[in-house]
């Protein structure tokens, strides 16, 4: 019987428990590694489940070993930048330090496939309104970095042991599955999305809008949201591509156009039917006007073609799961 199981670390978080369901649906097993640090028991629903740290040699070597997966698709890592620059080590330990665990663990079960949850936040402060994978890599705080150097061991590890990599720098993950199965929830929040959502029910008194004199129409900064299920999908392309002998490489997952935080807070209202305070603030340090990638190469090599690209889509299936299906779970 052919092996199809999949690693998935961090699969009991927001995007990893998206990839989980999609992997399964495509015929995939997929193994969640979580450590539960921000990952959640009811997002694990797909496949086995083995509760480990991806810094932890002894607990990897024992799910290489029963396990024996055909490749790992690799999320989990810590990804607030405000607690990155004021706890750097941390994140090396965690991010970079772990990975590497990770990786030397899979050189020496032979495994040698990895799909890698990169950042456009490796890019930094952009001057160019359309991002490629070609432009330069200058991260600003130390979560970025830390997905950099990993995307650089990741080509060592090709050079020197024929470990395959895909790294998918996703651009702002939201929404939520479809069928309410799972969604996102974090702790603290820091998304735009669900913070707007959370406003509108009243769990929030109002919002912060991080300034409103941008370069832009409406003097908000503008990023570029692409739904849960076309990043999950994306993974699910990025493997075929390496068990079809593809070569290590770099890819950009968003929609290719952006949208305003007022455009955003425009669609909870118009989707949700209700009002969302909010108050203007100061600008954030290291926020570009304009943070929007061109997914062109993704879409020519991995076939892949976002099928959720509206703004209002996107936030329809987010209301969903915070109003309607999280209940279940909270």
């Amino acid at each position: 019987m052919e092996n199809k199981k999949v690693l998935v670390t961090g699969g009991a978080g927001y995007i990893g428990s998206h990839t989980c369901k999609a992997l399964a649906l495509a015929g995939y097993e997929p193994i969640t590694y979580d450590n539960f640090i921000y990952g959640h028991n009811w997002a694990v629903r797909w496949g086995p489940f083995v509760k480990g740290d991806i810094r932890d040699r002894e607990k990897l070597d024992e799910v290489f070993k029963s396990h024996k997966p055909i490749a790992v698709v690799h999320f989990a890592a810590y990804a607030y930048v405000g607690e990155s620059v004021h706890n750097p080590g941390k994140y090396y330990q965690n991010n970079v330090a772990g990975t590497l665990t990770l990786l030397e663990a899979m050189r020496d079960h032979s495994i040698d496939k990895i799909i890698f949850s990169s950042t456009c936040a490796t890019y930094g402060i952009p001057d160019s309104i359309l991002i490629t994978e070609d432009y330069a890599q200058k991260p600003i705080n130390p979560y970025g970095m830390s997905k950099l150097m990993i995307e650089r061991i990741l080509d060592d590890f090709d050079f020197a042991h024929s470990l395959r990599s895909i790294s998918l720098r996703y651009f702002n993950a939201a929404g939520a599955d479809y069928d309410g199965d799972i969604g996102e929830s974090h702790e603290p929040e820091t998304h735009l999305i669900p913070l707007l959502i959370e406003t509108a029910l009243g769990k929030r008194s109002s919002i912060k809008v991080f300034g409103d004199d941008y370069n832009t129409a409406d003097g908000t900064c503008i990023r570029d949201y692409i739904h849960v299920n076309d990043l999950a999908n994306a993974h699910i392309l990025a493997l075929h591509y390496l068990l079809n002998q593809g070569k290590t490489n770099k890819f950009n997952l968003g929609n290719g156009m952006g949208f305003s935080v007022r455009e955003v807070i425009d669609s909870v209202q118009r989707i949700s039917g209700l009002k969302v305070p909010y108050e203007i603030s100061e600008r954030r340090q290291g926020d570009p006007a304009h943070l929007v990638g061109d997914a062109s190469k993704a879409r020519e090599l991995l076939g892949w073609n976002p099928q959720y690209p509206e703004l209002d889509k996107i936030i329809e299936s987010a209301w969903n799961w915070h109003n309607i299906y999280s209940k279940k779970y909270f």
